[in-house]
């Protein structure tokens, strides 16, 4: 029997909190949106406690991984790497800036969702640490680890990394479809749900628009820089795409993007480096899709999205989801810091936000790896250069 993957289960959730929410509403009861508040807050603060882990855990080894296999091709194809990432999530904030005020014209804000109905209790967990004190630190121990030359630290670090990895996939993404229909009760309790799907719709397409795009424009560059043929370069990397798709996983696709490099006259032993790497630190579509998704949330928050907040959380991102856990909705997951510590998002936002990055997480992933073809071109190309 095949495993009900987490979409599914989220679509159940949502539709689970649409049918609770409709009901209490007409029914004016309200005790199942206060026990599902009082599960939504318990779940809430113990994300805000893992998150400062989770930094820890991922971001600290990714960090060490790239400084010991430091060379110059490394060092060019993680700065072509990270360049792609925020080109990609600049042009999402510019896109969305002026697209996405259209799109949301007419959607309540959800500001004062979480103040229609109470849980019947609450639990604080204070976090360990705040959130850019982890980011400092897993800063400082990366680079340490990095220059160390005993792996005890790194050891004991990816050992930690294991068992976050393990609170995630038994603890958080389990009980994340009856949080998202705890919220979608509520929402449709207080009579938001309708307006904030169809939102939401709007800007799901416009992630997907703008992932195809930003592929063909990398082609587009990579094909001149390498003298291809575009459309060729394009077809060759199609199995990898739809593979990727179906995986959620630009690791467990690696084999079949190597292929796809191969097929596009890249040289076997670039293939072999970037493709590998490319899956670890070019996540060009989850960067979009998380920008243009923060900037709906907030939007839709009532908050003000300029410039000067968005362009820092981009440069963030691009650093912090290095290494990004493998797991389905890794990227969000390691971005979760970031929204809370440089964009101000609570607990809803932050649910929100993973909803969001999970409806779309195999196009996330396709669009990552189909950026890691067009990177290997280019450092096909700039290798013949150099000899």
């Amino acid at each position: 029997m095949k495993k009900f993957g987490l979409l599914p289960r989220l679509i159940v959730g949502i539709i689970i909190g649409l049918i609770v929410g409709t009901i209490c509403m007409n029914a004016q009861i309200e005790w199942p949106i206060e026990l599902f508040k009082t599960f939504n807050s318990i779940f809430g603060s113990f994300l805000n406690y893992i998150i400062p882990f989770i930094i820890l855990a991922f971001v600290a080894p990714g960090i060490a991984e790239l400084g010991k296999k430091a060379s110059k091709l490394l060092g060019l194809a993680t700065g072509i790497a990270y360049l792609s990432t925020i080109i990609a999530g600049t042009s999402a904030f510019f896109i969305g800036k002026s697209l996405l005020p259209i799109l949301l014209n007419g959607s309540q804000e959800l500001n004062k969702v979480d103040k229609a109905v109470k849980p019947l209790f609450e639990i604080n967990i204070p976090p360990f640490m705040k959130i850019m004190t982890a980011l400092v630190t897993a800063f400082m121990i990366g680079l340490g680890m990095a220059n160390a030359e005993e792996d005890y630290l790194y050891n004991v670090i990816k050992d930690f990394q294991e068992i976050i990895q393990m609170v995630i996939k038994t603890v958080i993404i389990p009980l994340l479809p009856v949080h998202i229909a705890g919220i979608i009760a509520n929402m449709s309790y207080v009579g938001k749900v309708a307006s904030t799907m169809a939102a939401f719709g709007k800007v799901f397409i416009l992630i997907l628009g703008l992932q195809i795009s930003y592929v063909i424009v990398q082609y587009l560059i990579a094909c001149q820089i390498g003298n291809r043929n575009p459309i060729t370069a394009i077809k060759n990397m199609l199995p990898a795409y739809f593979t990727a798709i179906g995986t959620q996983s630009s690791a467990a696709t690696i084999p079949v993007t190597v292929q796809s490099v191969l097929d596009n006259d890249v040289k076997e032993d670039i293939a072999d480096f970037v493709v590998p790497l490319g899956a670890t630190i070019h996540l060009a579509g989850d960067t979009i899709t998380l920008t243009l998704a923060s900037m709906a949330v907030m939007m839709l928050h009532g908050q003000t999205v300029t410039f000067g907040a968005m362009m820092p959380f981009i440069l963030m991102l691009g650093i912090t989801m290095v290494a990004a856990p493998g797991i389905p909705g890794g990227g969000v997951m390691a971005s979760l810091g970031l929204l809370e510590g440089m964009l101000g998002f609570g607990a809803t936002q932050k649910s929100l936000m993973i909803a969001l990055h999970l409806a779309q997480d195999s196009f996330g992933t396709a669009s990552n790896i189909m950026g890691d073809g067009a990177i290997s071109i280019i450092m096909d190309s700039l290798s013949d250069d150099e000899e």
